[in-house]
């Protein structure tokens, strides 16, 4: 039976042959991952359930990033039951403040996830690994204290979207780009419980970072994970980095799909969201005339070199806004040396950005750059709910590294081309 990736990496991983969409399969896990505000809450119940110990201390990763460094008591405390969990149970895969970053850039780095994996983490953004051509996804804190005790978890055969890229990209047009444009097109649950899979010569063409962040936001249309097939540029990332294993999956040239959509990525713009959801994205030469106090690079979405390269190369010899915030934050440790080796950050300081220790941050309306009322942000984040980043009467617009540089030079949306 013809099977996509998606399908054929949960029947390995549930022991079977074959599945189909619909049914509700058990599946062991080739890693868990829990963060300093779902992770707490896990453990409670893993505590409850009584369990002798994890199922594995080299396949449960506890990341503290959110709130970090702790913004108050509440979140140290937090941080706390982490560090008291991951000391009692002799944890591999803690990350202390220091050599920790945004779990999300974090784990591929550190070769934690690797194609064709089965990954669930309680964390929305979860699906990124997909970029791996690994099987990733969010769940909620009981499943992962379960998980955490078990190796194993339970869920339901996603159906499959198929997205098809042809054509070259624009200059300044990435993976960010890419999603924006997907999630446009069908909405904010255009893809509700269904693995979202990218394909086509574009995606072939598109750097690790990059689908990084298509994956990332797989969640932003409803999907149950987001999907790449493993290549060349796969195997360069991961060959010596995994730390277990990998298996490259593809989809059968006959695999069934509940739907298909094409698109030409050489017609495709550097895209805007506007509030309040993802959904409301248009072409930023589209946007008009929108004034921002505040300008965030980074977040699990776009923390990574590619982007902090791209901000620094439109920021070079040029100045923030006098009315504009710029706040960069680097996606981990090693991102953070790697951009000071090449001058990124003496580029981004110079040029009047505060440059952030690797965190959430803002993203989630945490710290480092909370919006008062009546404020609009463009980020290279991936939500812009109603009060996700501060005031719930505040505004945030979401793009690619280089409009959120270019818009905090000029002090309002802007295109890369107006300021080069």
């Amino acid at each position: 039976m013809p099977m996509t990736i998606t399908e054929k990496i949960l029947a390995a991983h549930a022991g079977r042959e074959k599945v189909e969409p619909g049914e509700l399969i058990n599946a062991r896990v080739d890693l868990v991952l829990g963060n300093d505000i779902t992770a707490p809450v896990a453990i409670k119940e893993f505590e409850k359930i009584g369990a002798p110990g994890v199922f594995d201390r080299e396949r449960v990763a506890l990341v503290p990033d959110h709130f970090v460094p702790n913004k108050d008591i509440k979140s140290a405390e937090q941080s706390k039951q982490l560090r008291e969990f991951a000391r009692e149970h002799n944890l591999v895969n803690y990350f202390e403040v220091g050599v920790s970053g945004i779990e999300h850039c974090l784990l591929p780095e550190q070769g934690l996830v690797g194609p064709g994996d089965l990954v669930i983490g309680a964390d929305s953004h979860t699906c990124t690994y997909g970029a791996l051509g690994a099987f990733s996804t969010g769940v909620g804190s009981t499943d992962l204290a379960a998980a955490m005790a078990l190796g194993e978890t339970w869920l339901k055969v996603p159906e499959s979207i198929k997205f098809i890229f042809d054509g070259e990209l624009q200059p300044w047009v990435g993976g960010k780009d890419l999603i924006l444009h997907i999630i446009g097109d069908i909405g904010v649950d255009g893809a509700l419980y269904q693995a979202m899979e990218f394909a086509g010569p574009a995606i072939e063409k598109l750097s690790m970072d990059g689908r990084f962040s298509m994956c990332n936001m797989a969640i932003e249309a409803g999907g149950k994970n987001g999907i790449i097939a493993p290549d060349e540029i796969t195997r360069a990332y991961v060959e010596g980095r995994c730390k277990r294993p990998y298996k490259f999956y593809k989809s059968d040239p006959d695999a069934r799909y509940a739907r298909v959509y094409r698109y030409d990525a050489s017609q495709i713009e550097p895209q805007v969201a506007f509030p309040h959801l993802p959904e409301n994205s248009r072409p930023v030469r589209e946007a008009g005339h929108v004034e921002i106090d505040q300008s965030v690079i980074g977040s699990c979405t776009n923390g990574r070199m590619e982007d902090l390269r791209e901000a620094a190369n439109i920021l070079k010899g040029r100045q923030v806004h006098k009315n504009v915030r710029l706040i960069v934050l680097p996606g981990t440790q090693e991102i953070y040396l790697q951009a000071l080796r090449e001058g990124l950050i003496e580029i981004l300081v110079k040029a009047g950005a505060a440059v952030s220790t690797p965190t959430c941050g803002p993203c989630l309306g945490g710290h480092m750059g909370i919006l008062a009322k009546g404020e609009r942000c463009i980020a290279t984040t991936n939500r812009n709910f109603v009060g996700r980043m501060g005031h719930t009467e505040s505004e945030v617009y979401l793009s690619n590294p280089a409009v959120a540089a270019a818009s905090a030079i000029l002090g309002r949306i802007a295109g890369p081309w107006e300021v080069l």
